[in-house]
């Protein structure tokens, strides 16, 4: 980010991240993003330093991080602490895997039932209904 982007009202701060004025909040009332001190009769300011802040929330959650580990990450982030990052990294891959494995599962059941609803036209109820109302242990 070349451009200097102090000064922002929280509806600037929000346009400039490219997220809801009600998303920065939330992320202020979960301590992932501060809040600056209101000058007396005046609005709070933000600057670059709180668009990369959300950048970087942004980018963790598009990673799948959820925002408790984005919050843990944003703490690491303020020091050097490379091998508790890549540490949940490498948890977050290990969960990315799992659900890879599970969707892929998931996917191939689909294609089963979708398979046995083409097969069976002439059938009264449904296999893919049928599957679904069936007890699995």
């Amino acid at each position: 980010m070349n451009k200097t982007l102090d000064g922002l009202t929280i509806g600037g701060l929000a346009k400039a991240a490219g997220i809801g004025v009600e998303t920065i909040r939330y992320y202020q009332r979960l301590a992932l993003l501060p809040e600056p001190d209101r000058p007396l009769g005046g609005i709070r300011r933000y600057g670059t330093a709180d668009v990369q802040r959300i950048v970087f929330i942004k980018s963790a959650q598009r990673l799948g991080f959820s925002l408790d580990e984005v919050a843990d990450l944003l703490k690491l982030a303020d020091s050097r602490h490379c091998d508790e990052v890549r540490t949940l990294a490498e948890h977050k891959l290990e969960d990315v895997q799992h659900r890879i494995v599970e969707l892929r599962r998931m996917e191939t059941a689909l294609q089963e039932l979708i398979g046995r609803c083409q097969t069976n036209q002439n059938e009264a109820s449904c296999p893919l209904i049928l599957a679904l109302q069936e007890k699995r242990r």
